[in-house]
């Protein structure tokens, strides 16, 4: 009927365990890396009181611009699409209807998928579309 399976072969560590004085040591060489944070200060940031400057390299997260009256400049040309190396952003443009003005079409930004490389606002050719810090 069918073949019989060999017998599977015990598990064989890659890494010889420690014997004698190594292994009355292991512990305490554990606990190496705990006791040493210990000890040292711990920074604590006073947030809603004292923010934190960005890092220089921190480009923001998107963010349209809009006119006054609350339409967002943003036309759907997905422009910004294109220029996302990381394919964090989706647009699908579309029309106004004279009755109901919002922004043309919709759109997302991802922004656990984004590099904050800036690249989208640099692709915006109109500068509807920008980072904000």
């Amino acid at each position: 009927m069918g073949e019989a399976q060999p017998a599977p072969q015990p598990y064989q560590p890659l890494i010889e365990p420690k014997k004698g004085i190594g292994e009355l040591l292991a512990p305490v060489a554990g606990f190496g890396v705990t006791f040493a944070s210990m000890f040292k200060p711990t920074v604590t940031e006073q947030y809603p009181y004292e923010k934190v400057p960005p890092k220089p390299r921190y480009h923001g997260r998107h963010q349209l611009n809009r006119y006054a009256d609350g339409l967002e400049k943003c036309i759907g040309c997905e422009l910004c699409a294109w220029a996302c190396p990381a394919d964090a952003i989706y647009v699908e443009g579309a029309d106004n209807a004279p009755d109901a003005q919002y922004s043309p079409g919709s759109g997302t930004a991802a922004s656990t998928r984004s590099t904050t490389c800036g690249a989208s606002s640099a692709g915006c050719a109109s500068r509807r579309a920008r980072r904000a810090r």
